[in-house]
């Protein structure tokens, strides 16, 4: 499959019906094909997309210095992420030509949860946005509840239980980075974002119409999501794969900004419970060989790998890396 089809999911809120069941058919194709999907009938309107995109450009707009007294820091994986901060996991190449501000599942400073694992806690809210809390805050349920559709019709589509995937995302360590791609010449080398595999199960993003996006084709090449402007871009990441045997395929894309504009994005990333193992639920595809994975650990690499003095171990996991 080297195109992304369009994928209209209201009907996934009416399980039983033949207009479910085509849906499902529709989904699943997708997703063992390019791996990506474009969807529409989430029942997010476009003026809640265009609250979290102003409040995405307010928030990189503060001056630098109060955004660096928010930044980033190795015990809290949480705040302001400054411009080319960040290398390659791999250690190739340039740093990425972006500037973030990383939010994870909310949860209170006194949450029991946080004594099972250390990644688990308060966001770092930027005090010079007002609202910025509540906003992204209400359109993240809205996403955790297209994530719970999608899901669910994974589950049907593979002919797994009910709640087969969706049990592990109680209490999730789903995530959402707030990007700020600024333009590159049409000379310059390097990405946006590299060319990389999601680490997590599912990514949601609404297009920036500034564009930049690019998902590579099984023959090779490169495409961009032709997504309408009310819809949403979706994609399978490791995890899923892992979780189908092979059947699910996460599918390498980047980001590279030469439209002459500032380009602003907010990727939400579902990721499961910090204690959950993900294996394979059905026999693995000939020629699938991966390890499982449990999530805590999992994250806890993830974070620790990004900062460019450290290195991978044997024991870090092998989600991301691109193969063949």
């Amino acid at each position: 499959m080297d195109s992304i089809p369009t994928i209209d999911i209201a009907p996934l809120t009416a399980p039983g019906t033949a207009a479910y069941d085509t849906t499902v058919r529709h989904i699943l194709a997708a997703c063992q094909g390019i791996g990506f999907l474009s969807i529409t009938g989430t029942g997010i309107s476009q003026q809640t997309v265009d609250q979290v995109r102003q409040i995405t450009r307010q928030i990189f707009a503060v001056d630098d210095a109060r955004k660096w007294d928010q930044a980033i820091t190795r015990a809290n994986y949480r705040g302001y992420i400054p411009m080319g901060f960040f290398t390659p996991n791999d250690g190739s190449g340039k740093a990425d030509k972006y500037e973030g501000y990383k939010l994870h599942h909310e949860v209170a400073a006194d949450d029991p949860v946080r004594e099972d694992c250390a990644l688990y806690g308060p966001n770092i809210w930027p005090g010079d946005v007002p609202g910025a809390k509540e906003v992204i805050l209400g359109y993240w349920r809205q996403l955790d509840r297209v994530t719970d559709l999608l899901l669910g019709a994974l589950e049907a589509g593979l002919d797994l239980k009910s709640d087969a995937l969706r049990s592990a995302f109680r209490a999730p360590m789903t995530n959402m980075t707030l990007l700020h791609y600024p333009p590159q010449a049409e000379d310059e080398a390097g990405y946006g974002i590299h060319p990389h595999k999601d680490t997590d199960a599912l990514t949601i993003i609404a297009p920036d119409p500034v564009g930049g996006l690019e998902v590579q084709t099984r023959s090779g090449g490169w495409i961009s999501p032709d997504c309408p402007p009310s819809g949403f871009v979706v994609n399978i990441g490791d995890m899923l794969e892992l979780w189908s045997g092979g059947r699910l395929k996460s599918t390498p894309h980047r980001v590279v900004n030469r439209s002459g504009r500032e380009r602003y994005s907010f990727p939400y990333f579902a990721v499961p419970r910090h204690d959950v193992v993900v294996a394979p639920l059905l026999p693995p595809l000939p020629g699938f060989d991966r390890p499982a994975v449990h999530c805590g650990h999992w994250s806890a690499e993830i974070w620790r790998t990004n900062w460019p003095d450290e290195t991978a171990t044997e024991d870090t996991p092998e989600l991301g890396t691109l193969r063949g």
